[in-house]
């Protein structure tokens, strides 16, 4: 499928405007087709040529103004609209549809719980095209008049109210113009709860199989809404701009969500059958203030091309942590984000394929290339980005900015220079020369602190090795008299760093505090160093941080420290095993567990320390669960669970999965067992005949990914065969089942028996990817990546791997993280 080019989106944009599309979708026709019927009213500008998009099973029928089309003209997924007259057309194409598997177009999925069948659309960015046809950019946006036919038990839901007006039938309420990649339809015998908000109904809808637990979470999902809708309309101006709001959590969702107008489509993971920690429950709170910041920033105010999309991500990323932060029970979301999603954009931001927040216009010049800039860059390092634009410029000045931004391009497409003439407005500050520092620059700026006497005290000074300003916080702390091991807080100063400077000074009085520590409250992206005393200090005492954020950025500073090799791998798990404990921060609890194990332990540790480091987290998991501190009692429990890897430690599990039961942890529930079965499988002391009984107990969907997790997880030739044949030569296995598989395949404890599988992976990824889209190429790139094969000639393939000129722009993509993850982990093991 030809992506678009910005140079056509352009040509396009000013050869035709769209008025409205009429689109008839028939869901009756069994399980692999459906019907579409659309009808697009649209103006040329002037006489031109020009092509609408499609990808059918079959297309049937194309009239322009009356006039059959041939289907022969149908070239790949483009339909050749020639010799256009300038003013009023209608175009009316007929056609069969494919269901999707990978979540992307019309996904389809039977609930192995019980049968029922369910459908919903995913279009961004393109994919408009395997639903209806199309003028497929955001910037040509048009009302939607949408008509579906579906069995007779289904409800249908859309971007408006949805009416059944005959058996099987039902109109949706005309949208106000959208981009066409916000078209949506869920249908099937969803379960649903609805009530009404401030006169705006209100919906949360899920599959039948999980109504018990949307149930249960049903009145914190929809006060978190409620309040999330109110503080919005405390801080913008503009009105909710739809008729109603729905949220549906569907099966096999590629995303966390998708911002589609009224109807926003999350993945059913967040209705969990099993426990959550805190940070899990957190995330979903997050995830609906995300998306519900779309409503406006995104589907009122749409980018114009897809270079702007941190206008979206950056935006609803900020404005999600900050207003879950002030409006729910979740006052602690920016720790959080601070330890954990903000390393995601660090880590992106030091790869090779990082890029600036706002890329040039001719750093995307297609839609393929785009959909690569999905990543931690335009969602945690523009959102950190934001949060220092907000300290530096001001909250009041910018959220003036926002709404000016809002009123002047209501319903209509905004490019970066808007976004900054509309801050412009509301400050004498030079806003276009902080963007340009900002959003057009990519890298880390370090930020580290040298302490000298001076004669009425000390002195503070901050080495900037970059070029953007910064606006932090400076932390003062002493160790307590009484007992050194605690730290008390003695100030917190301001610092204002400019872009151009090397070393900012300033003179203070009294001794030099015991650590120093930058970027205390963490407002700005950058990397923070320590001074030699300020780090023996928090060696020392960094759980005695009276502050959790404070904590945070010391953790995140020291994950910086480990993986520049300035701390051994060893230093940063022992740092763990000592504070962790003592830790009464849920979040912080999990993100730091989760990288120590995952990343320190299983990649940078030298293999022959591996088993009495996992046996020291173990025991660090063991006293998280003596603590009794219930917000951390999962986290400790999944940690003691994966950190078994000796026969001793097999045979506790055993007992463990036999009993039903963990001494001093919480109840087994659906997926602590299968985590435990996982972690028997990899250690060969369980097979197939445990996991056929798994699943005999838990045929849900989930049930069916734990057991593909665990039958690619099991130490066995000819399991590991048919896992990989299964994942790249068969393509039956639906995106989540693919990811299941992958996520089980590879196990460090495993390393010999894989061997073979690094070198057969790229060839075998390369074709996957060409053959079933950027969706599964991106599974491919993250879950199947041999991340065991840690030597030089896996790094050597990969790279020969990036110079296939038939490489997908996806995976190419992910296999450069990938392997520049596996660059700095040779780099790191002695």
């Amino acid at each position: 499928m030809p992506a678009l080019t910005r140079a056509e989106a352009e040509t396009r944009a000013r050869d035709l405007s769209v008025q409205r599309y009429a689109i008839d979708l028939d869901l009756t026709r069994g399980e692999e087709i459906f019907g579409s019927t659309t009808v697009i009213r649209f103006t040329a500008l002037q006489d031109c040529d020009t092509f609408v998009e499609l990808r059918p099973a079959a297309l049937h029928r194309a009239e322009l103004d009356g006039r059959a089309l041939d289907p022969g003209l149908l070239d790949d997924n483009r339909l050749s609209l020639t010799g256009l007259t300038a003013g009023e057309h209608e175009l009316r194409v007929e056609a069969d549809m494919r269901y999707s598997r990978t979540g992307e177009g019309m996904h389809r999925f039977t609930d192995p719980a019980d049968g029922e069948a369910y459908v919903y659309t995913q279009l961004f960015m393109d994919d408009v095209q395997r639903v209806a046809a199309a003028f497929d950019q955001p910037d040509l946006k048009a009302v939607f008049d949408v008509e579906v036919t579906a069995p007779e038990e289904w409800t249908v839901l859309g971007n408006g109210l949805a009416t059944r007006t005959a058996p099987g039938r039902w109109r949706l309420a005309t949208t106000p113009p959208l981009a066409t990649y916000f078209l949506c339809v869920v249908a099937g015998p969803y379960h649903s709860v609805r009530t009404e908000h401030a006169g705006i109904p209100f919906g949360l809808h899920c599959r039948r199989s999980l109504a018990p637990y949307l149930d249960r979470d049903a009145g914190e999902l929809l006060d978190i809404t409620r309040k999330c809708f109110d503080r919005y309309h405390e801080l913008f101006d503009e009105p909710y701009p739809f008729d109603s709001y729905d949220q549906a959590f569907v099966p096999e969702f590629n995303a966390g969500a998708m911002e589609n107008p009224g109807l926003v489509t999350f993945r059913d993971e967040y209705v969990s059958r099993s426990a959550v920690t805190p940070a899990e429950a957190q995330f979903r709170a997050v995830v609906v203030a995300h998306e519900m910041a779309h409503m406006w920033f995104g589907d009122l105010v749409t980018l114009r091309w897809w270079d702007d999309i941190w206008l979206n991500e950056s935006f609803a990323e900020y404005m999600g942590y900050q207003v879950i932060s002030e409006a729910t029970a979740f006052t602690g979301a920016w720790n959080d984000f601070a330890v954990v999603r903000k390393a995601w954009g660090t880590d992106a931001d030091q790869r090779p394929s990082t890029h600036p927040v706002a890329p040039e216009p001719d750093a995307v010049p297609d839609t393929a290339s785009a959909l690569t800039n999905f990543d931690g860059i335009s969602y945690a390092k523009g959102a950190s980005a934001l949060r220092q634009l907000v300290a530096w410029l001001g909250r009041k000045e910018f959220l003036a900015g926002i709404n000016e931004h809002f009123a002047r391009h209501r319903f209509g497409n905004a490019t970066l220079a808007d976004f900054i003439d509309s801050l412009s407005s509301a400050t004498d500050r030079d806003v276009p020369a902080w963007a340009d520092a900002w959003l057009r620059t990519s890298g880390l700026d370090t930020l580290t602190p040298a302490a000298s006497p001076a004669p009425n005290g000390w002195r503070l000074e901050v080495q900037h090795a970059g070029s953007r300003p910064h606006r932090i916080g400076v932390g003062l702390y002493d160790r307590a008299v009484t007992d050194p091991g605690q730290l008390v807080e003695r100030a917190r100063t301001t610092f204002d760093i400019t872009a151009t400077s090397v070393v900012e000074k300033r003179e203070l009085s009294g001794p030099r505090p015991d650590l120093i520590l930058l970027n205390d409250g963490d407002l700005t992206f950058a990397k923070v160093r320590f001074d030699e005393r300020s780090w023996e200090t928090l060696a020392d005492t960094l759980g005695s941080l009276p502050d959790p954020l404070s904590r945070a950025v010391a953790w995140n500073a020291a994950r910086d420290l480990v993986r520049d090799g300035r701390i051994t791998p060893a230093d940063h798990l022992a740092l763990a095993c000592r504070h962790l404990p003592v830790e009464t921060d849920p979040y912080l609890v999990e993100g730091v567990l989760t990288f120590t194990r995952t990343t320190v332990v299983d990649r940078y540790l030298a293999p022959d320390l591996r088993t009495d480091a996992l046996a020291s987290l173990a025991e660090t998991s063991r006293a998280l669960l003596d603590t009794g501190r219930e917000g951390s009692l999962l986290s400790a429990t999944r940690a003691l669970i994966d950190c078994a890897v000796t026969e001793e430690d097999a045979a506790r599990l055993r007992t463990w999965y036999e009993d039903g039961a963990i001494p001093g942890a919480p109840e087994l529930d659906p997926e602590l067992r299968w985590r435990l079965l996982l972690r028997l499988c990899v250690l060969g002391a369980a097979g197939a005949a445990e996991i056929d009984a798994e699943l005999a107990r838990d045929t849900s969907a989930k049930g069916l990914e734990g057991a593909a997790r665990c039958r690619a997880a099991l130490p066995e030739a000819a399991a590991k065969e048919a896992a990989w044949a299964s994942m790249f030569h068969d393509d039956a296995l639906s995106n989540y089942l693919f990811t299941a598989t992958a996520q089980g395949f590879w196990h460090p404890e495993q390393r010999d028996l894989l061997a073979p599988y690094a070198e057969r992976y790229f060839p075998d990824a390369t074709a996957l990817a060409a053959r079933r889209g950027p969706a599964i190429a991106e599974a491919a790139g993250r879950y199947a990546f041999p991340f065991t094969a840690i030597d030089p000639a896996t790094l050597a393939s990969g790279r020969a791997a990036l110079t296939d000129p038939e490489l997908t722009p996806a995976l190419h993509r992910a296999l450069t993280d990938r392997l520049d993850d596996l660059t700095r982990t040779l780099r790191l093991r002695p």
